[in-house]
């Protein structure tokens, strides 16, 4: 379908590029791109936006927005947003980070980022488990779950527990607004969006460090169908990563 018959059809956000993405059928990272769309068109501030696309999944989201976009190295994007907020302090700077790439090889990145209070936003793709290198067993990965370096299920005694990102970045001083979303059904992709929206909001106002975990699936890694991954994330994923606000600046219900 060509671009101008897709808008027209799907209204696709006019900060997003329209191109047919390449993710796995029933991963919900489509999802959260256009959520992100949407956020920075209601915002008006498309031509002031700069993302930073990590290696991941997500390694190519620079075709799928039509926004200022710079490549980072392997969980280092705090890192790189940090430079370009500082450069050009009146831009909106935003990650887009996996599990993998944030809470692995990123782990000091973006803690030391949170620490100091950068004001930038960071969207956290959870779906506990690495998706683009094959399956293999993630930071935040279940007791229990089988992946391809934990064939017969995650166990704390070998590799220790899921790691609580939003829980662990929610104490730190310069952590202004984290808070944790899913997207296993229309509702909480609502939700996912107004998380979205109050945390960009959180660096218009120069608050501080904001993130947004968002609950996701990987039907292809985690073996099971689109409908089946909804229901894993939900039946699995929520009671071990449950969904709230760890921390947020005064009125941030009203922003």
């Amino acid at each position: 379908m060509k671009q101008d018959k897709l808008k027209e059809v799907a209204g696709y956000p006019d900060s997003m590029s329209g191109r047919d993405m390449h993710y796995c059928p029933g991963c919900t990272q489509g999802i959260i791109h256009r959520l992100i769309g949407e956020v920075i068109d209601e915002l008006k501030i498309k031509e002031e936006t700069i993302g930073i696309a990590p290696v991941g999944c997500a390694v190519l989201a620079y075709d799928y927005f039509d926004i200022d976009m710079q490549e980072a190295s392997h969980g280092r994007a705090p890192a790189v947003a940090t430079g370009i907020k500082r450069v050009h302090p009146d831009k909106m700077v935003f990650t887009y980070q996996g599990d993998g790439d944030l809470a692995s090889i990123g782990t000091a990145e973006i803690i030391h980022a949170a620490n100091r209070g950068e004001k930038i936003t960071t969207v956290f793709v959870n779906n506990a488990i690495y998706g683009m290198t094959g399956g293999q067993m993630a930071p935040t990965t279940l007791l229990g779950q089988k992946t391809k370096t934990t064939p017969r299920g995650r166990s704390s005694e070998e590799t220790g527990n899921p790691l609580k990102v939003s829980e662990m970045l929610s104490m730190l001083d310069g952590a202004a607004y984290i808070v944790r979303v899913s997207t296993h059904d229309l509702e909480n992709i609502n939700k996912t969006k107004q998380a979205i929206k109050k945390a960009f909001k959180v660096q218009q106002q120069g608050l501080g460090f904001a993130l947004v975990e968002v609950l996701s699936t990987c039907p292809t890694n985690w073996g099971l169908s689109p409908r089946q991954a909804m229901e894993w994330l939900e039946k699995n994923m929520i009671p071990e990563f449950p969904p709230r606000v760890f921390c947020a600046p005064e009125g941030v219900d009203e922003l």
